[in-house]
């Protein structure tokens, strides 16, 4: 029984991250499983390239609007299904959500809502949070492990973003949206990354206009949590902030069979 090597990266754009060499990077690196977040694409806007994979299952959900949200799943081992959205039409309208069941676990790959535009949106984001808990408690309640992985949108804890003082007004480091992590981990999910690295300064999004990604001014706010079950077969996880192409890095995380 071997490990499986499972990323996720917040494209911004997939086939903006496509020009910037984002096919090199994915098949150099060969995972076993990359979770593609924000493609900002459907599946017929993208080129053939990107929709077809050598040795990879392709699966994509996309919002009902042009040019927004959307998320990839690109799997070496078949699942035995993929679902998109969690059965909430409000929340699956804007292809957020693939789950894809591999028997012994499920993994959800999630671009969670941003809610720094209006109230109305933090509300949106906040009830998108305990639509997935829900979502994925019950399915867990069903004998099956999770992983959670993507884009989170939150920065859980002062380590994890490099100015939190700031940035405690700022939605992405609100109080009620930290505490909604805190609930999560509460429920048994574990971030697989503070399993081995507790060291500050890990980032996976520097904004753009800022050029913070020079000055290493960031924030964490892309995980891979696993459900306790599973958290003893997690061998490794990791962040690629080498890797460039998008306002976010890859992060990555190996699992035993």
């Amino acid at each position: 029984m071997g490990d499986l090597t499972l990323y996720s990266w917040n494209v911004n754009g997939l086939r903006a991250a496509h020009t910037k060499g984002f096919l090199d990077w994915f098949l150099s690196s060969a995972p076993d499983i990359l979770c593609v977040q924000e493609t900002k694409a459907a599946e017929e806007q993208l080129p053939r390239e990107l929709r077809e994979v050598e040795g990879y299952h392709v699966y994509f959900s996309a919002a009902e609007r042009k040019g927004y949200s959307g998320v990839a799943l690109y799997s070496r081992p078949e699942p035995a299904s993929v679902k998109g959205g969690f059965g909430i039409p409000r929340f699956d309208s804007e292809g957020r959500t693939l789950v894809a069941d591999y028997g012994d676990f499920l993994l959800f790959n999630v671009y969670f809502p941003n809610g720094k535009q209006s109230k109305e949106r933090l509300r949106f984001k906040m009830e998108f949070y305990d639509a997935f808990l829900d979502h994925a408690e019950a399915l867990r309640k069903k004998g099956k492990g999770i992983i959670a992985c993507g884009d989170f949108n939150t920065a859980h804890k002062e380590i994890d973003l490099a100015r939190p003082r700031e940035n405690s007004k700022v939605s992405g480091f609100l109080p009620e949206e930290r505490a909604w992590i805190d609930k999560f981990v509460e429920y048994g999910y574990v971030d697989t990354f503070r399993i081995f690295n507790q060291e500050p300064g890990q980032y996976t999004w520097w904004d753009l206009k800022t050029r913070a990604r020079e000055r290493n001014i960031g924030w964490r706010i892309d995980y891979f949590f696993v459900s306790a079950e599973l958290k003893d077969r997690v061998k490794a996880a990791c962040i690629l902030p080498e890797v460039m192409g998008s306002d976010h890095c890859p992060i990555g995380m190996k699992l035993s069979l």
